[in-house]
């Protein structure tokens, strides 16, 4: 049995990881703000993710960013699995202290913590995010694998979306391998690649296993429907069940890989227990892009319903075109293979949403303030 902390333990992915681990026969223990804006204003009453690990864990309401939160914290682990972070590209963009501190300046002081304080901490699994590769890797006729920058925003202005790379002509969005140039095109991409970066230097300077898994897009049940940052499917499923219209950005030609919840927290718990794989990074996805559209279609069959669908071509700066994994060397080093397809999570998530009461979330209100920051066009 090993023990093991959880930083950011109570969200969406954390609290899953959790009671899976105590499943497995772990000690879990989790730090974790509460923050209001996954958890509502009384979580004992509006979040069913901290209940669901309530009297379960050996549970520390604190904070990545408060030293003592963190001694306290760190004191008998065996294993860190960091999920702490502020999470979504929009308000990266312009929350972009907060962000850094949350994601750069913790992560920085929980390792020093770990460096100089004595501890038995023996590995250290960090999230990290698709969202370090920024545009992903797309084949060319002329070069071969190319990495293209951010898009421009007169194209985009111009209701030009596709990636462009200087002496080719059309691109072929391809799989992101782990080996891919990391050029991330947003604050918080920038934050998660120095999150990476950091633990897994530190982790071999001080001689402990540091292990990083770049999620893609993760959803499943209890997932956040108030959460007006973050999370698509989440969104479009509130405003459908709502009978709100959907606004798709761009052409809806944009696709993400949608990882389920089942299986980020499977491959997880494989580096976890990876006994011989050290300062490794690994993507986590399902390999295959779906386009936002077909999202859009797909649950509006699943909900029967009907509701007014428009494709606005607007668009917000740091958003990429497409990006999906490679996941070969998550099976051949850990062992472990996705095993839920887009239609079978898909199918779980809604039934699941179907039996949420309506929430309410400020999703237009993030619009506006999106757009007065000047990052949605």
């Amino acid at each position: 049995m090993k023990n093991i902390l959880i930083t950011g333990g109570a969200g969406f992915i954390g609290s899953n990881m959790a009671l899976q681990l105590i499943r497995k026969g772990y000690r879990v223990r989790v730090l974790d703000s509460l923050s209001r804006q996954i958890h509502g204003e009384n979580p004992e009453m509006t979040s069913p993710l901290y209940r669901s690990i309530k009297d379960k864990v050996d549970f520390i309401q604190g904070s990545v960013c408060v030293k003592e939160d963190l001694i306290k914290a760190l004191k008998n682990q065996d294993v860190i699995v960091h999920l702490a972070a502020e999470t979504g590209t929009g308000q990266s963009m312009y929350e972009i202290e907060r962000y850094s501190a949350v994601n750069i300046q913790a992560t920085a002081q929980m390792l020093d913590l770990v460096a100089n304080s004595e501890n038995q901490v023996e590995k250290i699994v960090v999230a990290s995010s698709r969202a370090i590769y920024g545009e992903g890797k797309y084949m060319s006729v002329e070069q071969g694998a190319v990495y293209p920058t951010h898009r421009s925003t007169g194209d985009m202005e111009r209701g030009d979306f596709e990636v462009k790379y200087s002496g080719c002509g059309s691109l072929r969005a391809v799989p992101t391998d782990e080996n891919s140039k990391i050029h991330p095109s947003s604050i918080y991409g920038i934050t998660k690649q120095v999150q990476e970066q950091m633990v897994l230097n530190v982790c071999e300077s001080v001689g402990i296993a540091g292990i990083s898994f770049r999620y893609q897009n993760v959803y499943g049940p209890g997932q956040s429907l108030s959460n007006p940052y973050t999370g698509i499917l989440s969104i479009f499923s509130n405003r459908i069940k709502s009978g709100q219209g959907i606004n798709i950005f761009e052409d809806g030609r944009e696709s993400r890989d949608f990882v389920y919840i089942d299986d980020v927290v499977g491959a997880t718990i494989a580096g976890i227990e990876a006994e011989s794989v050290s300062n490794e990074a690994f993507n986590v996805g399902t390999g295959i892009p779906v386009s936002v559209s077909e999202v859009v279609r797909v649950l509006l069959e699943k909900f029967d319903r009907s509701v007014p669908v428009e494709v606005s071509g607007r668009f917000r700066i740091g958003d990429i075109r497409h990006n999906f994994a490679d996941v070969s060397k998550l099976k051949v080093l850990l062992g472990y293979e996705p095993k839920t397809g887009f239609a079978e999570g898909i199918e779980k998530f809604v039934a699941w949403v179907k039996d949420q009461p309506l929430v309410t979330s400020d999703y237009e209100g993030s619009l506006v303030e999106l757009k007065e920051k000047g990052l949605l066009k």
